[in-house]
């Protein structure tokens, strides 16, 4: 597989770099998944040299770079009317060389004209001038039958950019923001009519702020803002040591004796390799568990959202070197369900929590459950302890913690699976251990027969 490829590329531009491994990978992970990423950081934090960086080391990618504000227009972005295609009887001239029989004969031109200014010789000024009558000829042929439709020029503008670094992409004015968004979204683009597929792999957009989209002004800007599935927040180098290191590189001017590069059918090749990855169902089961959890904590999560993380994983699994998505492909999904700074440590906490070791945070959950009913239980008990009740009241509260335990306990038991490891089988038998020892230590409290809750269970069926 060539993800070894990619791996190789992040880590030489994490060594020219300081503490932006989280947006190297960020970088490969869009270009690998297809998506745009945005970059949220001050001025001079590196966020546009990484990207370029990238786009150096893929053989034959084109970039384009703007820095938006309110003046930028469509033409800047996205090309100019060619007048000529508008003049009647007229052409542009890279449509007529798309003809076969215009660019063999224009050719011809060239190669008896440059042969005409070598050897000097009329018959050779002849043969070139009756060509070129041959090519007039040709021209006014296909500007007779041409369609009349106006012609845009995109060279070097992005329809025909492979990257596309789109700097403080929300200062853009409300003038292009249509258009900007379907490219974005669905990386096509539309003119005079005509929409056309653009062949960019990944917008990327960086910027010291969020637009406040409670503001009815900056409003209309949340569609963009959400075009860009992936964001990274950055900041300035805070180890000395990192420091010490970009400054000996800088001073000895050069970066890497050799680097790693690899062509766009080569990224081709790996985008279909990442989507290849499968998706074991326990996966979509986890997630389901971390929409809940984040939406529970406040962070929105449209439903297209959560339907679009697959691509994401996948490519985090791929760079991992795995066949198929892990729990811990999933923590890469921090970048993904953020909408502000202050949801990044949530989304964090939420995602380590049922990926890292989704049993044991079930587990935790079921020991938790199990605390406070005893807590409950020993509190009444204690109430009654020196009342003038009868026995049978006084070990009523056991008997309803009894009950809780055991619904508690299957709980516990139906996450025994056939795929568990011997590790996390001990966890459960563990915690099995525990749930038994409070029940017991209950039991003893107020004078109670013990009965474990697996022989409880045995009985029930």
């Amino acid at each position: 597989m060539l993800f070894t490829k990619m791996n190789e590329i992040i880590d030489e531009i994490n060594e020219e770099l300081a503490e932006r491994e989280e947006l190297t990978e960020c970088i490969a992970i869009s270009l690998l998944a297809k998506k745009n990423l945005f970059i949220l950081g001050d001025t001079g934090q590196a966020k546009s040299d990484a990207i370029n960086k990238f786009r150096k080391r893929i053989t034959g990618a084109k970039q384009f770079e703007r820095l938006m504000s309110k003046q930028t227009d469509e033409e800047q972005l996205f090309g100019r009317l060619n007048l000529s295609s508008l003049i009647p009887g007229n052409m542009p001239e890279d449509e007529l060389l798309e003809d076969d029989a215009y660019s063999k004969c224009h050719n011809k031109v060239k190669e008896l004209y440059e042969r005409f200014k070598s050897d000097g010789q009329n018959s050779t000024l002849k043969e070139t001038a009756e060509t070129a009558k041959e090519l007039s000829c040709i021209k006014h042929i296909l500007c007779a039958i041409k369609s009349n439709s106006p012609k845009i020029i995109t060279e070097g503008k992005i329809p025909d950019s492979h990257i596309v670094f789109l700097d403080e992409v929300f200062k853009a004015n409300d003038g292009i923001l249509n258009s900007l968004l379907t490219a974005l979204n669905e990386k096509v683009y539309t003119n005079e009519g005509q929409t056309v597929k653009i062949p960019v792999i990944s917008f990327f957009s960086a910027s010291n702020e969020i637009p406040d989209f409670k503001d009815s002004a900056q409003a209309i800007l949340k569609p963009l803002y959400d075009r860009f599935e992936l964001k990274v927040l950055t900041h300035y180098v805070e180890e000395r040591s990192n420091r010490m290191k970009v400054l000996k590189l800088k001073a000895g001017g050069k970066m890497h004796a050799s680097q790693t590069n690899i062509t766009l059918s080569e990224l081709e090749a790996m985008q279909n390799e990442a989507e290849s990855i499968t998706v074991p169902d326990k996966i979509f089961e986890m997630m389901d568990d971390v929409l809940c959890a984040l939406r529970r904590n406040g962070i929105h999560v449209s439903d297209r959202k959560y339907f679009g993380f697959l691509p994401i994983v996948k490519a985090k699994a791929y760079l991992n070197g795995n066949l198929e998505v892990t729990p811990n492909d999933l923590l890469i999904l921090k970048n993904y369900f953020w909408n502000t700074p202050e949801e990044i440590p949530v989304a964090e906490r939420i995602l380590k929590e049922l990926c890292e070791n989704p049993l044991g945070t079930q587990i935790a959950d079921i020991i938790s459950k199990a605390g406070e009913a005893l807590s409950l239980a020993t509190e009444e008990l204690e109430l009654l302890k020196n009342e003038t009740a009868d026995e049978k009241d006084k070990i009523r509260p056991y008997i309803v913690f009894s009950n809780q335990m055991l619904r508690i306990y299957d709980e516990l038991i139906k996450l025994k699976t056939d795929d568990l490891s011997d590790g996390e089988t001990c966890q459960i038998n563990s915690a099995e251990a525990e749930l038994e020892k409070m029940l017991e230590d209950a039991a003893k409290k107020c004078g109670a027969p013990y009965i474990t809750l697996r022989q409880r269970k045995q009985l029930e069926l």
